[in-house]
């Protein structure tokens, strides 16, 4: 018994399938989030409020180094030095960005002392 030849195969359409992955694809590239945004509270040199009070706290920010009151000092033992030198937590601390010193890096001394719940920073222009 001969049945003839079999019937041509059908390929299933691939379109409704890239449809539904490139509506996917723009569904996760539309609600994702790729980076946090920061915050950084930060006070200008003669906006902030109240007189300075107590011992000299300039933190001279350069690229390769920070120091407080002339004396270089890595980063992470600023907070340290800097309880000697205040009453309390919320008295203010002057930075001042030097030689080129670039944005992350004034951001990160900030975030350290942050960090530490120093509050209160005041941003000075480089005078030199």
């Amino acid at each position: 018994m001969n049945l003839g030849d079999p019937p041509p195969r059908r390929r299933p359409s691939l379109t409704p399938m890239i449809d539904v992955v490139f509506l996917l694809l723009v569904f996760f590239m539309l609600s994702s989030r790729f980076g946090v945004d920061l915050q950084v509270p930060l006070n200008v040199a003669g906006s902030a409020s109240g007189a300075y009070s107590g011992p000299p706290r300039l933190v001279d920010i350069s690229p390769g180094s920070v120091r407080l009151n002339g004396t270089e000092m890595p980063i992470a033992e600023l907070p340290a030095a800097l309880e000697d030198l205040v009453e309390s937590r919320e008295d203010t601390i002057v930075l001042r960005a030097r030689d080129g010193s670039e944005l992350q890096r004034v951001v990160s001394v900030m975030e350290t002392l942050g960090q530490s719940g120093f509050g209160k920073l005041v941003l000075v222009e480089n005078g030199s």
